[in-house]
């Protein structure tokens, strides 16, 4: 039924979201005796989504966001090794341990082995690369497709680079706003398996799912069974 079936990375396969949050934290209680929690958070969000369009996605650019940030809650008050701080922070996030999600090892080696099985995610090239390679799960994949942003065009060219229709990929992920939604609009099936944080920016309102058909999963465990029950009806169609 699918010539492809593409995983995002982040918390798809892996554990990331809770890397930024506790990295996040950490600034915060840096920056304590300038500003409340909520606020800073505020504040780092916010730059951190102004700062998209010149960084991109990955660890890298959240880094200058959370520097840039300091530096403006604090009037530039903060000093050299509270800077300094931040830094080490984010480098020990950068280089921590990948640690995956539960069942993603034995579903992927299960599925690896009767069909071809791509990753497609966002972020720093360096840096996601690396994290696949961490991961272990790099032999499983026969391609990997590191992009900046995920829109209906990227999935388009994708989809014309390797010569597969639309509507023979699937794709599986934890975000509406990049995993789902920019798939059906190029006429592709989807899988959305929330993990257990979502980053605000990857949020989308109610009325935005309205009239799109997906699939939705408790955990990656239920992907098999659910590509069976799809052949089984594609099969009874044909």
């Amino acid at each position: 039924m699918f010539d492809v079936i593409a995983f995002d990375a982040d918390d798809t396969l892996w554990h990331n979201e809770r890397v930024y949050r506790g990295t996040e934290q950490q600034v915060i209680e840096i920056l304590a005796r300038y500003h409340d929690a909520e606020w800073i958070a505020r504040r780092i969000y916010e730059t951190e989504i102004r700062n998209l369009q010149h960084y991109g996605y990955g660890f890298k650019g959240y880094t200058l966001s959370l520097i840039e940030t300091a530096i403006e809650l604090t009037d530039g008050q903060i000093s050299g090794a509270e800077i300094g701080q931040i830094i080490e922070l984010a480098r020990n996030a950068m280089r921590a341990p990948i640690h995956l999600l539960d069942g993603v090892a034995e579903t992927i080696a299960q599925l690896s082995a009767t069909r071809e099985l791509m990753i497609i995610t966002k972020g720093d090239l360096f840096e996601q690369e690396a994290k696949v390679i961490r991961s272990g799960l790099a032999e499983k994949f026969r391609r990997i497709e590191i992009v900046p942003n995920k829109t209906r065009e990227t999935y388009e060219s994708i989809a014309a680079r390797y010569d597969f229709a639309p509507e023979r990929f699937l794709m599986i992920g934890n975000s509406l706003r990049s995993d789902i939604l920019p798939v059906l609009a190029m006429g592709g099936r989807a899988v959305y398996i929330p993990y257990e944080i979502t980053w605000e920016h990857e949020q989308v309102p109610e009325d935005a799912l309205a009239g799109k058909e997906f699939f939705q999963l408790a955990a990656i465990t239920e992907l098999p069974a659910l590509l069976d029950e799809l052949t089984q009806i594609s099969d009874r169609q044909a």
